[in-house]
């Protein structure tokens, strides 16, 4: 019996235990992550055991990952997949291996829009214009833009071979690869032998400079572009242009960097975030540029580091701010990479603050966002405006040695000309009259308000969604006019010439008895497309050659 009772003792305290062990497995199922991944788990062997086709595990796990993420409702946190870490490395840092051109597909063929600055391929003889029709041996002409400058990528130091197409003669040029990063600092123009040139009115010693994005690099570029421009020399630069607009951010640290070579003291940027420590960064006195005037330009693409920059220097009183609001990103965010795969996470940990103590990031609902212009400094540009400024300088960016230019470009009524921007003009402008009279006279109006930029946001959006609405409308039509395969679509009736100028002309509606029963005024140019989707055609009289 005694026996018995400690064999029924022992029994008891293992049981206990595993029932003990089991309740802290409970707990942990209940509360920790495996109480998350538990369901997620199980959909997952069902997927894989039970459906009636096998699935691709690697779609599933990317659509488990990728559904995690939306729910957050934040744009900018997202899934990076191993295939693409590569690309998504080269367009945060701005580096890569290669032979240093920039190419588009003309006429079916790689053709280098140009070499870039210090490149191999500029060392290689490599011209603009040229078409590449082989890499290694391999013709261009059936592959993407991404296949061509896959097979022009590799590693450092190991050459690949190229033949152009020059004036219809076929060269075979051989460039050994190099580590390549984009240069960011450019002016308004490139001299003829590849150089940028800077200084946009020498008489009163005005100075241009873009910044296209914020890389490892930028800061240091910047500093040596300003001090050879003699910023550090009291005197000797009149005032600076820095030019953010289309600047999409990039690294925060080199856009402090900046800011801190214009600020002497006062708060250049604070952090706050729920699993970070609140940080201020002061500028330091050491080190800090002459005294001149600034104008910063921004537009609605400038967002994020470009928008740090300008608000410091614009909360401290350092700079005008000229062109319109910008974007409205001040998201801080971190890089992981995750376990067991070349896979990156890149994710949002809390909220960059302006001096002000105000985040310039656009929040749903909300009416203030990003950097205003100052005021009397708010310049827009209607879209047209804006495509013909940014194609005309696309075009400076494209390095011409040897040739001759036609214009003029030390003549800045004639460079501002040629360059047709008129938010460079207003920049100009103004710097012009602070540098003559020491005053910053207005050259736009204030800064529109949040409310006013949403409502002019909604009609930009309405007038996209009639427009999708009519070309669904107009695709909807065609197909009911089709029930068996292999019919082409109709094209749309064409109901007067594509080049009429119908604003400002009138319609009008008759209704089946012909009665009039509406006038209306035109004021767009889309009337042709809502007609065609809305199930009209010409009468037999249209087109006649009766007066």
């Amino acid at each position: 019996m005694h026996k018995n009772r400690i064999w029924f003792q022992l029994a008891l305290i293992v049981i206990l235990a595993v029932a003990v062990v089991g309740s802290t497995l409970a707990i942990n199922r209940s509360y920790g992550v495996g109480a998350f991944l538990g369901p997620i788990g199980g959909t997952h062997r069902i997927v894989m055991q039970r459906f009636i086709t096998r699935p691709d595990e690697q779609a599933l796990q990317r659509a488990a990952i990728q559904g995690m993420l939306d729910a957050l409702d934040d744009p900018y946190t997202f899934y990076v997949p191993p295939a693409d870490t590569d690309e998504f490395e080269k367009e945060m840092t701005g580096e890569y291996v290669g032979i240093g051109v920039a190419v588009a597909m003309r006429d079916g063929w790689l053709t280098v829009i140009t070499p870039l600055d210090g490149s191999p391929a500029i060392a290689a003889g490599v011209r603009a214009g040229d078409r590449i029709v082989e890499i290694e041996g391999v013709s261009t002409a059936d592959k993407t833009p991404d296949e061509c400058v896959e097979m022009l990528m590799g590693e450092a130091g190991v050459p690949v071979r190229i033949t152009v197409e020059r004036g219809g003669t076929r060269i075979a040029v051989t460039i050994v690869r190099e580590r390549i990063v984009t240069q960011t600092v450019r002016g308004f123009h490139r001299a003829d032998d590849g150089r940028w040139r800077h200084v946009i009115d020498a008489d009163r010693r005005i100075a241009y400079i873009r910044v296209s994005q914020f890389n490892q690099t930028t800061a240091d570029e910047f500093k040596g572009v300003i001090e050879g421009l003699g910023a550090e020399e009291p005197g000797r630069l009149g005032a600076l242009i820095i030019d953010l607009r289309g600047n999409p951010g990039g690294l925060m640290s080199a856009s402090i960097a900046m800011a801190d070579l214009f600020l002497s003291e006062g708060i250049i940027v604070s952090t706050r975030g729920r699993a970070l420590d609140a940080e201020t960064i002061l500028a330091h006195r050491e080190g800090t540029l002459g005294d001149f005037p600034v104008v910063v330009m921004i537009d609605g693409q400038s967002a994020s580091a470009s928008e740090i920059f300008a608000g410091a220097l614009a909360d401290n009183d350092r700079a005008v701010i000229l062109g319109e609001r910008s974007f409205g990103k001040a998201s801080i965010q971190q890089v992981y990479t995750l376990s067991r795969t070349n896979a990156e996470l890149k994710i949002t940990e809390g909220r960059y603050q302006l001096p002000s103590g105000r985040s310039p990031h656009r929040e749903p609902g909300s009416t203030e966002w990003g950097v205003d212009p100052s005021p009397g400094f708010f310049v827009p540009m209607s879209g047209q405006e804006w495509l013909d400024a940014m194609t005309t300088q696309q075009d400076q960016e494209v390095i011409r040695t040897g040739t001759e230019d036609a214009i003029d470009w030390s003549d800045t009524e004639v460079a501002l000309a040629a360059l047709g921007d008129r938010q460079l003009t207003a920049a100009v402008g103004a710097l012009r009259t602070r540098i003559d009279t020491g005053l910053w006279v207005p050259v736009g109006a204030d800064a529109p308000s949040g409310e006013l930029l949403i409502a002019e946001d909604l009609e930009r959006l309405d007038r996209s969604r009639q427009a999708l609405l009519r070309d669904l409308a107009m695709l909807e039509r065609s197909a009911r006019r089709h029930e068996s395969a292999g019919i082409a679509l109709d094209e749309p009736i064409d109901l007067w010439p594509d080049d009429t100028d119908l604003a400002g002309g009138r319609l009008e509606v008759f209704d089946a008895r012909g009665n009039r029963i509406a006038e209306l005024v035109i004021t767009g140019d889309d009337l042709e497309r809502w007609l065609q989707a809305s199930g009209v055609e010409p009468t037999e009289a249209e087109g006649s050659d009766d007066g």
